[in-house]
């Protein structure tokens, strides 16, 4: 069966087996063993070496090419708001973490490569696999091709190579960052991740019973209820909502029937006897405020209830409410009867607090009555409705200004240095992503187009890269020998040590988000999930996409710089 698939399927439809490999490699990559699984890169990889050494296809370089480029745009503009945000005073110390963590772990990989006479192929994906950032592989390719004084055969060689080298490594690679971080450095140092994120919580603001953390008590319930109970005659709306909030309750009335009609009304009206009042507020609020008590019988008043409500995406943008906390904005005359739904940073749902300050380009979803997001909404900033619709002109024209900044070439000692189209798509990524978050009036990239380039993309590349290098596998394994897999993990451990060491002992920073910075630094997805299931919080999560947003870049651009190092 396999002799006929290869005579007859992949030798001239070569397509078909890339597609085979990502739907078995997404299988494999989802097999997991706690919170550690090889993801979905990795398994593509792997799946991809197995089938090339078996059905020895040689796919288009144009086609990784194309993927390729198209992940690091993605990558870039995804991480773009966070990059630069960084780059600001109160985000230096987790920079500066991230930058001790990526520069060690380039010195480590390149020490380690010289003393085992690796060459640029193998140097790379001893990097890319230790440090756990799989864009090296292509960009360590790129670099390779423009060596000079390499043979079409070795540059082939190296190229392939490189996929050795992160294979091996990358698996052993991602367990041991998510075992150092969630479980033996916390060991060694008699830390209970759970309790200090427990406790760090509290001191943010952000206690275990706040409405804010936890998703099931912070549903919005709608309920209408008949007047009857005395003191609430004669009040103003406006009286009995500021008498809940100072109760630490948010609960609105939002629609008032009077005489068998729906009557407008503002926050002056003074209730009356007798009026149904349709009642919003979160699930919580309303049980502990008992409404049939203190309002009257509970009444099944479908009009009354059938107002429109909208969920509002809204990017943060109106300098007068920037740097505010949700708290404070909570109070805000115009966020009355509006809920805070999530708020997402650089792309990602960010876990935030009462005391979280929001920034230029957060995304805030608000939820409630139409008549009240849609204010609240131009107040904060810019709204952006909903839309599938990827906007390809902004697209298209970042990934080829990218390559075009990425052509021109200098030349140091021989050998031509460039960021390569792929590496000027990363830096375009990066401006561009900043520009859309800074302006969202254009360039929308809606999360699943955003998935598509990132993660199929790069998956796609893998792919490719790993059916090509199959034939070669075997004899690359053989070259590298096991010193390949032992300093592998070494070289992955001795960064994260060296930037716990710095971020605990002279950064001071709390021992939660540290583990949460290192796991950024290192850019190991796992690794923060070990964290954040071994804590039983979101809180490691503050520490972790600044360096993440910072080490992509570095780490990226480590893997031309070693291909350089090791020449």
């Amino acid at each position: 069966m396999i002799d006929f698939l290869n005579r007859n399927i992949f030798q001239p439809h070569p397509e078909l087996l890339v597609f085979l490999t990502v739907a078995v490699g997404f299988f494999v990559g989802k097999l997991r063993y706690k919170a550690i699984a090889l993801g979905a890169v990795t398994g593509c990889l792997i799946v991809g070496l197995v089938f090339g050494a078996q059905f020895k296809v040689t796919i288009d370089g144009t086609v990784k090419n194309l993927f390729f480029t198209m992940f690091l745009f993605a990558l870039g503009y995804k991480v773009g708001p966070q990059f630069f945000r960084g780059l600001k005073k109160d985000g230096l110390p987790q920079v500066i973490n991230a930058v001790i963590v990526c520069v060690t772990g380039l010195l480590v990989c390149w020490g380690f490569a010289s003393f085992l006479g690796y060459g640029p192929g193998l140097s790379a994906g001893l990097l890319g696999g230790a440090l756990t950032q799989s864009a090296v592989i292509g960009v360590a390719q790129d670099a390779i091709g423009n060596l000079p004084g390499l043979s079409a055969d070795q540059i082939k060689e190296q190229e392939n190579l490189v996929a050795v080298g992160y294979a091996v490594t990358y698996p052993l690679g991602t367990i041991l960052c998510a075992l150092l971080l969630a479980s033996i450095l916390p060991r060694i140092y008699r830390r209970d991740l759970a309790a200090e994120s427990a406790r760090l919580a509290i001191e943010m603001d952000a206690p275990a019973d706040d409405p804010d953390l936890h998703a099931g008590y912070y549903e919005v319930v709608l309920r209408a209820y008949t007047i009857v109970h005395p003191d609430l005659v004669g009040r103003t709306i406006e009286d009995f909502e500021q008498q809940q909030k100072a109760l630490g309750r948010r609960i609105y009335l939002t629609r008032i029937r009077r005489d068998g009609a729906i009557v407008d009304h503002t926050q002056q009206t003074a209730l009356r006897e007798g009026d149904v009042v349709a009642v919003s507020a979160l699930r919580d609020s309303l049980v502990a405020f008992d409404a049939r008590t203190h309002i009257g019988p509970e009444a099944d008043d479908v009009e009354l209830l059938g107002y429109q409500t909208e969920t509002l995406h809204v990017v943060i943008s109106e300098k007068a409410q920037l740097g505010k906390s949700i708290a404070e904005l909570r109070a805000e005359p115009f966020m009355v009867g509006v809920y805070i739904d999530k708020l997402y940073r650089a792309g990602a749902e960010f876990p935030y607090r009462l005391s979280t300050p929001v920034e230029r380009g957060d995304t805030v979803i608000l939820s409630g009555p139409k008549r009240l997001v849609d204010p609240a909404g131009a107040a904060l900033g810019k709204p952006v409705p909903t839309s599938f619709a990827t906007d390809m002109v902004w697209v298209g024209l970042g990934i080829f200004l990218g390559g075009c900044l990425g052509i021109p070439a200098l030349t140091a000692g021989g050998v031509p240095i460039s960021l390569s189209t792929s590496g000027g798509a990363l830096i375009m990524g990066l401006v561009f992503g900043w520009i859309r978050g800074k302006y969202p009036t254009f360039g929308n990239v809606p999360p699943g187009a955003q998935w598509f380039m990132d993660t199929l993309g790069l998956c796609l590349f893998v792919a490719v890269v790993g059916i090509n290098a199959g034939p070669s596998f075997t004899s690359g394994l053989a070259s590298a020998g096991w010193g390949l897999l032992v300093f592998g993990a070494v070289a992955t451990l001795i960064p994260l040590l060296v930037g716990f060491l710095v971020g605990h002992h002279i950064q001071k920073i709390r021992f939660p988000i540290l583990m949460g910075v290192l796991a950024g630094g290192q850019t190991t997805t796992a690794a923060i999930g070990a964290v954040v299931e071994q804590s039983k919080s979101q809180v490691p999560v503050l520490g972790y996409t600044i360096p993440y947003a910072i080490s992509n870049v570095l780490l990226t651009i480590w893997g031309a710089v070693i291909v350089l190092l090791n020449h």
